[in-house]
């Protein structure tokens, strides 16, 4: 810091001698630089060891004595006075008279409140008060209990942010003997100090209860005697958070000490921050592993939702807890405001809730989503896509790198036709589904049913059916001349047409219950069975008593049952239950699955006896366990399969992480055969942790492990398992991981993967997706492998592109039980696909259908007249926990209504002319005119 040290360098010319180094155009001699050695230094004794660590120990101490001097130094007049006034303070507090005490204390207070108001760096006065703090202990040791010690209490717990002992919680220890009163006047830092210490302490003492119960019984956990001195600081800590933005602080405190519930009664939550904290719970909610926890958070949400008056958001957390009492209760909030009770009607049709409200047709009417079909051709118009596609417009052979018909007849393989019109059924039943025509089965002097072979008849006719997907009158109209025809697979078809044609649709003419009940009682194995999957279809959620009358006979009959009506029987029961744990039905096929015999179990249709089981207990976490117990009784290894289906269904979309170590576990076991189990539990970890991004990559990874460790059964279920986590959703990476699987030297292994593309894609027309199937379809030389692209390419191209399969709406927050159900119907067939999908049983494919929704925002007046507006669409931004108000997509896109949304993108209006009745733009919106919007005046052109 002094003068800069002056060396004396030459500046001669350049010699080329050595020692000399050249920098820029000036050469420095270092050895002239070098002072010559003293005489007597060259020559010195070599020192004493001892001696050289004395001389250290006091240049050390002289260095570090010159240090503070020089630190002193540097001081301002204005620091140096703060330091004096301090030292003196703390030099005064040891006073013997009370009055120079308090002043002391008076000033040390006020110092440190002036400076923890801005906390960017350490405030001076803490800095200067370090070395003090043991004096001051000590001092307030010896401190009789006077109002004096409170306040020298209150200054320690200060201190203690910064020079406490790590983990003695002296804060908390200080503030707890001290004054109450005025914690905000210290500042945030020290408020977050403190919350810390009190979650600790809680922590501690909770944990000292449990391993030392009083008398032999544990203390009541949510307000035990000894924490309400806690309690009482949290209690003013909360609203402190509240109040200065730090609504997601609050929280964390009050999860920690367990009073959750205490949320609800506090002042500070208003329009204005109600929002960030609901968000902040909902999203927390995903990460709590025990199922009260979780209930808890939800229940708290609904009510600061439904104390807001936000009802839409209120009916989206009822929805989430699955509680019927809490929908009616929203429902009812919202009687005066038709628009509003309207919009959340949307909602549980969307959700399909089988909810009714007394003499109000029109609501009923949206609920049962009779509205879906003309909104979903009003889209198809828009975007200009009426016109039908055939299966080659799809397959687009003639793009094939080599064309695909010269190969096959270079190689002399026979294409099986029946198998590829078979394709052909399902695909234009997928690419025109709910457009009402096609250039197949519509046109009046069509023969493509008569193309097939027996049981492709049925598919063919039952293909009529999504063809009029949610157009009910006219599906039933084209569908009745089949009813009466003497061939019985077309009969069948038709029947199973009924079902899916009014998927999600709830009519006041109910003609599905008129029409399907004669042919369950049909002496036609193959009707019969298209009646039992139509009542799944089509009754999917609904929870109707009367649709089980006719089903429990079915899954009951055991004396030469038929399995596969018992199996579609028991699935179809599942569809309609789905997340009810209704005891009738549970007790119906835990009956079935334990009366069965190993031959009947043994039938590849079992596996649905276990789905259908699952479906019941969709979400309900723990609720299945006593069903869980009764499920292992059974020693077929069909038991195995339904208590892992179960408990996996159970917990669905939970991310539930004690579950999903318990799942992978299940897959540590090397088995070659009887590992059925195991393929669920990897479709079980999928489901556990989908719709939860930290979960998804987790789950990815392990299972890319498993890919490299494991038997044959578990490596079966990975594609499937990694569709399931990103299904309509075609993530690059996961896309490329798929493509590598179709390759794969198991068929069975490859054609998962091959289904799991067009899951993966379903619904995007995905261009990727679409390149690697047709490349697929040239080289296939199997024909099962060529029908398993067909249907992934039928998937691919759902709807033109305008449906999706993807289970989660409103924001990803609500997991659909029917739609889950649909998919989960497709994978477990897949893990048997040789006995199922390529078998006679390929009908199943049509379960999908519960789960095929637009993937549109229509955005409609108050009369249901479509409204266009300017919308953005951007990639959806988590904006949990963010101060302000961050912006909600990102990279966005400004369109006219109607538009179509992917999986991972959020839309918001453009401009405030009309407001939107939900916060969530997805499906139907209903928009008002914005009473305070003004047009901005336009500038006439200056002449």
């Amino acid at each position: 810091r002094g003068a800069p040290v002056k060396h004396e360098f030459s500046r001669a010319p350049l010699p080329a001698a050595a020692g000399r180094v050249l920098q820029g155009s000036t050469v420095f001699d270092w050895r002239a630089a070098m002072p010559p050695p003293k005489p007597d230094e060259a020559k010195a004794p070599e020192a004493d060891p001892s001696d050289v660590d004395k001389k250290a120990d006091k240049a050390g101490k002289k260095n570090e004595k010159d240090k503070k001097d020089e630190e002193e130094d540097e001081l301002s007049p204005e620091d140096r006075a703060l330091l004096e006034g301090l030292e003196l303070a703390v030099t005064r507090t040891s006073d013997p008279s009370a009055d120079v005490v308090k002043m002391a204390l008076e000033h040390l207070r006020t110092e440190i409140r002036t400076s923890t108001s801005s906390m960017t760096s350490v405030p001076k006065p803490l800095k200067f008060l370090r070395p003090h703090y043991p004096t001051l202990v000590t001092c307030y040791e010896g401190m009789a209990d006077s109002e004096v010690r409170l306040e020298l209490a209150d200054i320690l717990s200060v201190l203690a942010m910064t020079m406490g002992v790590p983990g003695a919680r002296e804060t908390l220890k200080y503030k707890l003997v001290g004054n109450r009163s005025e914690l905000g006047s210290w500042g945030h830092e020290y408020i977050r100090a403190l919350s810390g210490e009190v979650g600790e302490e809680y922590n501690a003492r909770l944990t000292a209860e449990v391993k030392a119960p009083a008398d032999g019984e544990a203390m009541d956990v949510s307000a035990p005697a000894d924490n309400l001195d806690l309690m009482a600081l949290v209690d003013d800590i909360v609203p402190f958070h509240v109040k200065h933005n730090a609504e997601a602080e609050a929280v964390d405190l009050l999860i920690e000490v367990q009073q959750l519930a205490k949320l609800t009664a506090i002042d500070a939550i208003d329009e204005n921050n109600f929002e960030r904290i609901c968000l902040y719970l909902l999203r927390s909610a995903d990460f709590m592993s025990d199922p009260d926890d979780l209930q808890e958070m939800l229940q708290v949400s609904y009510a600061l939702y439904l104390a807001q008056k936000a009802l839409v958001d209120a009916l989206r957390v009822a929805l989430r807890i699955g509680d019927e009492e809490k929908v009616k209760e929203t429902m009812d909030a919202a009687s005066d405001n038709v628009l509003l009770k309207k919009q959340m009607g949307l909602m549980l049709a969307r959700h399909r809730v089988n909810f009714e409200e007394e003499e109000d047709d029109d609501l009923n009417e949206i609920i049962g989503n009779n509205k879906l079909s003309e909104h979903f051709l009003h889209l198809a118009r828009d975007l200009d896509v009426m016109e039908p596609k055939t299966p080659e417009d799809i397959y687009k052979s003639h793009l094939g790198d080599t064309g695909g018909f010269i190969r096959r007849r270079d190689t002399n393989t026979q294409v099986d036709s029946a198998r590829s019109n078979l394709a052909n059924t399902f695909v234009n039943a997928f690419v025109n589904a709910g457009f009402g025509k096609d250039k197949l089965m519509t046109p009046e002097d069509s023969e493509w049913l008569y193309k097939n072979k027996e049981h492709g008849m049925m598919s063919a006719a039952a293909s009529l059916g999504m063809i009029f997907l949610w157009d009910l009158e006219e599906g039933l109209v084209q569908l009745d001349k089949f009813l009466y025809t003497a061939e019985d697979h077309i009969k069948a078809g038709a029947v199973l047409g009924i079902g899916i044609v009014g998927s999600g649709i709830r009519n006041e003419s109910d003609p599905q219950i008129a029409l399907l009940p004669e042919h369950l009682e049909s002496d036609k194995p193959i009707i019969k069975c298209a009646a039992c999957a139509a009542f799944g279809i089509a009754y999917a959620g609904s929870a109707r008593e009367d649709v089980m009358e006719y089903l429990v006979p079915v899954v009951a009959e055991t004396e030469s049952a038929d399995m596969t009506q018992v199996g579609l029987a028991a699935l179809s029961l599942g569809q309609v239950f789905v997340g009810t744990c209704n005891e009738e039905a549970g007790g119906a096929l835990i009956q079935r699955l334990m009366e069965s015999s190993d031959a009947e179990l043994d039938h590849p249709m079992a596996r649905f006896l276990c789905l259908g089981l699952g479906l019941l207990f969709f979400g309900k976490m723990e609720k299945c366990e006593g069903m869980l117990e009764a499920v292992k009784t059974v020693e077929h290894k069909m038991g195995k399969y339904a208590a892992m289906t179960l408990e996996s269904c159970a917990y669905a979309g939970t991310g539930n992480v004690l579950k999903v170590q318990q799942l992978l576990h299940a897959c540590t076991e090397h088995l070659e055969e009887n590992a059925e189990h195991q393929s669920v539990a990897v479709i079980g970890i999928a489901l556990i942790t989908m719709g939860e991004d930290v979960g998804t990559e987790m789950a990815v990874r392990a299972f890319d492990h498993l890919l490299h460790y494991c038997e044959l059964p578990i490596r079966r279920a990975i594609p499937l398992a990694l569709a399931l986590l990103y299904i309509s959703n075609p993530d690059y990476s996961v896309v490329d991981s798929m493509s590598r699987l179709t390759h794969d030297n198991d068929p069975e292994v490859a054609q998962g993967a091959i289904i799991g593309l067009g899951l993966l894609g379903a619904g995007t027309n995905n261009s990727r997706v679409a390149g690697l199937l047709r490349s697929l379809a040239e080289h296939s030389r199997e024909p099962n492998q060529t029908f398993v692209v067909r249907i992934a390419q039928g998937f691919l191209h759902m709807g033109k592109g305008l449906v999706g399969l993807n289970p989660f709406h409103s924001d990803r927050l609500l997991l659909s039980g029917v739609g889950m159900g649909g998919i989960l119907t497709i994978l477990h067939a897949c893990l048997d696909m040789k006995n199922t999908l390529l078998d006679k049983l390929h009908y199943i494919l049509y379960y999908v259908t519960s789960a095929m929704n637009p993937r549109m925002l229509i955005t409609v007046d108050e009369e249901f007249e479509p409204l266009p507006v300017s919308v953005r669409v951007g990639q959806a931004v988590e904006t949990v926990g963010q101060a302000g108000r961050p912006k909600t997509i990102s990279g966005f896109q400004t369109h006219t209504t109607p538009v179509l949304l992917t999986a991972i993108e959020r839309a918001e209006l453009a401009a405030e002319e009309y407001l939107a009745t939900s916060r969530q733009l997805e499906g139907i919106v209903i928009l008002s005119k914005n009473p305070d919007w003004e047009p901005e005046p336009v500038d006439e052109k200056k002449k």
